[in-house]
């Protein structure tokens, strides 16, 4: 199983490498022709490697892998439509969305790996914490269907908020840097602070997302990997 988990890793790091280095080596923007492209092959990546997932493990595992990421796509349109919402509020220009997106897909596949274990250990060791995950689910259920308007208040963040206390920040995108020299002292620009609330937001969306796909499996490896082909395709749905 370990062979799995390092040579999946391996397999994504490569993509996005390619992603980054062949294709985006030049910053510009995204247009929808491209991103539908993109969109088409990690789909088709996708569902490729949920043939692997059948022809390895078998056709329970398949199925558990099909589900899991049915359902991360189907969660993740809310997180899009958060994303373009930070990108209009923060004035990102479109050229620079994608590089944002992508370090963002970096954390978040940190993040869910550490949220996907923990989860998993806490299910073996306690089960009564699915009641709990349940009533995490029926509580988001509930709030997206009462929710009319959705608002974005970046500056109530408190992990921004904290940042902001040890790191200066300057009110520009500085050519598409994260950090720059200001005076001869280190500053995060504009973009590194939507970097922020992006990584932070999709904590939330991890909390709500992998409850749901628990529900499912306890695999950590369908679990994560379901995840992730679900995260690298929405990371390029978002276009201009």
């Amino acid at each position: 199983m370990l062979g799995f988990w390092v040579g999946f890793n391996l397999f994504v790091l490569a993509l996005l490498a390619i992603d980054l280095g062949v294709f985006h080596k030049k910053t510009h923007e995204v247009k929808i022709r491209e991103a539908l492209i993109w969109s088409a092959v990690w789909i088709t990546l996708a569902l490729l490697f949920n043939l692997l997932i059948w022809y390895w493990m078998g056709k329970i595992k398949a199925l558990e892998f099909l589900t899991g990421y049915l359902i991360e796509k189907s969660l993740s349109v809310d997180n899009i439509f958060v994303f373009i919402l930070l990108f209009s509020y923060f004035h990102v220009d479109s050229k620079y969305q994608h590089k944002i997106l992508f370090w963002g897909i970096i954390g978040a596949l940190v993040m869910r790996i550490a949220l996907i274990l923990l989860g998993v250990e806490l299910l073996n060791r306690f089960h009564w914490v699915i009641y709990i995950f349940g009533a995490l689910l029926i509580f988001t259920g509930i709030k997206m269907a009462l929710q009319k308007d959705k608002e974005i208040h970046p500056e109530r963040n408190p992990v921004l908020k904290l940042f902001k206390r040890f790191m200066p920040v300057t009110h520009d995108h500085q050519g598409g840097k994260f950090f720059v020299r200001v005076g001869g002292k280190l500053a995060a620009t504009s973009l590194f602070v939507v970097l922020l609330v992006v990584e932070t937001t999709d904590l939330i969306f991890a909390v709500d997302s992998i409850p749901a796909i628990l529900a499912i499996t306890r695999d950590p490896f369908i679990v994560y990997t379901s995840n992730v082909m679900a995260i690298l395709d929405s990371g390029r749905s978002i276009s201009h």
